[in-house]
């Protein structure tokens, strides 16, 4: 996947395969609907709330819904329940939680602004990627 920057190298080790499995179809989902700065945190150990959290970016509010609803199907369909959306109708900032793995998506501006990156001591993406498209 072009998109994807790996957590480390190999399969992280405080996450099962089946959260693994997850992450992957979560990735591909996202790299398929042209997400753009994918990062993946694993969180596993590091937090109760999931294994992995992903954030991306979408370039505008029609893209950030049809990438959440197409990986929430998918995740649905893999067995990972429950699912919920959140932010849809605001669309600067949708959260799909998939139990295991959460995930945030964006759009450009909003997500230089809230940097969740920098809050798990990960680099943000470079700053002239997430500019807002005119």
């Amino acid at each position: 996947m072009a998109g994807a920057k790996p957590v480390a190298s190999g399969a992280p080790k405080g996450a099962d395969q089946w959260s693994r499995n997850l992450l992957k179809l979560v990735e591909k989902s996202l790299d398929a609907d042209k997400a753009e700065d994918i990062v993946t945190v694993d969180l596993a150990g590091k937090s109760a709330i999931a294994d992995y959290m992903v954030i991306a970016t979408g370039r505008n509010t029609r893209q950030l819904a049809a990438m959440a609803h197409h990986v929430a199907e998918k995740l649905a369909k893999a067995g990972a329940k429950p699912i919920g959306i959140e932010g849809i109708s605001q669309g600067d900032w949708v959260l799909v939680d998939g139990n295991d793995i959460i995930i945030h998506l964006f759009r450009p501006d909003v997500r230089k602004l809230y940097s969740l990156e920098k809050m798990w001591g990960l680099d943000q993406p470079e700053p002239e990627k997430l500019q807002a498209v005119g």
